[in-house]
């Protein structure tokens, strides 16, 4: 037992120093953006009445796809799988890391033990460790997967889906793209509870394989319980597929425009320096109106004021974007000085970038 659990501690660490140290949001030619419809083929995922896992996230997995390309032709779009055949786990991973993608999205139909009554409603998991019974649950699902795969002992060092000690590993990581995941995660939840109208489950964490795997921001979407009557209906039909697909979609364009404004902010120095000497013309005086801030951290919730989250960071202020607590440090009117503090920042949040608050708002 000792020597599994060395092991699994061995790997877990072995993936997480694998992971490139670079920005999640570093500017480079392009997004590109993995889909990643959980299941198919010999792995039916979790089963309904009528329906199966598998063909439900296919559909909603493709219609998010059409609608990301429809509307961002700078978006290149990758599917983990867009036919009904089985994809290993760890070659779901590899499209993605070969790829360099910046953003992977893997959906998910959840389920309950039949003889239970089901819950219903949506959840958005990020990585990490589970800090409930429901969630080890749910991952102990997902994960179940390589059970399909031959010699998943061998390939995942001795990781055992159904084994509470196997998931010891996630102790040890820690995730440099959690705030992006996070903050990614919320804005599809809350598209998902209000333009879908769906039952809030809330954003998660939980010691998904797939989700260690990956080298960028990511989210695993439970888009119902397929085990609730309700929840199959809604999502067998080809209404609640679309307004599925269109929720993601919708979180998938404001978390868009916040990378496309983040990359420009810091890494195009030369554009920065042009625009802080030449202020464009407003027909007023905005000489001290702008104020700059350095925003460093995402959460779902307000944090403690000595929150380890934090990294000690203080004083800091946090301002509301929908149900987002978005955290900054230092206040300055000057650019150049915003942008030293910037990069003391950085230091603890490698993923900080510059805002600008106007009258108390923030500019957008």
């Amino acid at each position: 037992m000792l020597l599994r659990l060395k092991k699994l501690i061995i790997y877990g660490l072995g993936v997480l120093f694998l992971i490139p140290a670079e920005s999640a949001f570093a500017q480079k030619n392009g997004f590109t953006v993995v889909i990643d419809p959980g299941h198919g083929g010999r792995d039916p995922g979790a089963i309904g009445s009528s329906s199966k896992e598998k063909d439900i996230v296919l559909v909603v997995g493709k219609k998010l796809g059409e609608l990301i390309k429809n509307n961002h032709p700078d978006v290149k779009v990758l599917y983990t799988r867009d036919t009904d055949r089985f994809v290993e786990l760890n070659k779901r991973a590899e499209i993605a890391n070969k790829a360099k993608a910046d953003l992977y999205i893997s959906l998910h139909c959840n389920a309950l033990d039949r003889r239970k009554r089901s819950p219903q409603g949506v959840e958005t998991f990020v990585l990490g460790l589970h800090r409930s019974r429901d969630n080890l649950d749910v991952a102990k699902a997902e994960n179940s997967v390589i059970l399909y795969e031959d010699d998943y002992s061998t390939k995942y060092q001795g990781f055992d889906p159904n084994e509470p000690e196997s998931y010891i590993m996630f102790e040890f990581m820690t995730d440099q793209y959690l705030q992006q995941s996070v903050y990614f995660a919320s804005l599809v939840q809350n598209r998902l509870v209000n333009n879908s109208q769906r039952a809030n489950r809330d954003v998660r964490q939980a010691g998904f394989l797939v989700l260690r795997e990956v080298a960028m921001p990511s989210i695993l979407v439970e888009l119902g319980y397929i085990s609730n009557p309700s929840d199959e209906k809604y999502m067998k039909t080809e209404s609640g597929q679309r307004s599925l697909a269109n929720s993601v979609y919708l979180a998938f364009k404001e978390y868009k425009h916040e990378y496309d404004k983040k990359s420009h902010v810091f890494t195009n120095p030369e554009q920065r320096k042009t625009i802080a000497a030449n202020p464009p013309s407003t027909g007023m005086d905005v000489t001290g109106t702008s104020e700059y801030r350095i925003q460093f951290l995402t959460a779902p919730r307000k944090l403690a004021d000595n929150s380890s989250q934090l990294k000690g960071l203080n004083p800091v202020d946090f301002y509301l974007d929908g149900k987002t607590y978005k955290y900054t440090y230092g206040r300055s009117s000057d650019l150049n000085e915003a942008n030293k503090t910037l990069k003391t920042v950085q230091r603890k949040f490698k993923d900080a970038f510059i805002v600008e608050f106007r009258d108390g708002k923030r500019v957008k």
